[in-house]
């Protein structure tokens, strides 16, 4: 006879669903609470038509260690700014449901209460070491809780597709550019 579930020592179906209600009760708290408090303004940044203050931090944080290797020591802040401004572009062109979630999990990354416990890094994202940040992605790539893998996915493919859209990528990963017509 093959154990259910609820024979197992480890989370049994009625444990996953209060930890399933819990969770989602508690991200909806915080982003009422955001949005209550004027943490997640809408208004976009300077020189930004998407990005916002409250995003910043959080990405200038983020990008260099995703760019590592990617980019020399030298010409990073340069591959940071570059990869912001591509992010805001194809923000900019996000359908308004798909932009409203991306500004939720930005949101949920921005604010303290919500970031500490999710992310592991309890203060501000601008004093993280790029370790800190290499173990927050690593820790919601392996989480158990897809909404977190989720979250790591669409991070990792914004990131991505922004800096690999930029001209400047492309020498090093041997693309030549788009052929000449």
């Amino acid at each position: 006879m093959h154990p259910s579930l609820t024979d197992s020592p480890a989370l049994s179906r009625r444990g996953l669903l209060k930890l399933s209600l819990g969770a989602s009760a508690f991200l909806a708290t915080a982003g009422l609470g955001a949005s209550l408090s004027g943490c997640s303004s809408s208004a976009p940044a300077n020189g930004f038509a998407v990005l916002r203050d409250s995003d910043l931090p959080f990405l200038r944080a983020l990008v260099p260690v995703m760019l590592d290797g990617a980019v020399t020591a030298d010409g990073l802040s340069v591959a940071v700014d570059r990869t912001l401004r591509s992010l805001d572009h194809g923000l900019d062109h996000l359908s308004p449901e798909m932009l409203k979630l991306t500004r939720q999990l930005f949101d949920v990354l921005a604010m303290g209460v919500t970031r500490g416990p999710l992310t592991g890094i309890w203060g501000a994202w601008e004093n993280a070491s790029a370790d800190d940040i290499r173990r927050f992605l690593d820790r919601w790539q392996n989480s158990s809780l897809s909404l977190l893998r989720m979250g790591h996915a669409s991070i990792l493919q914004l990131v991505m597709m922004a800096w690999y859209g930029c001209r400047e990528s492309w020498g090093h990963c041997g693309y030549p550019g788009p052929p000449t017509v």
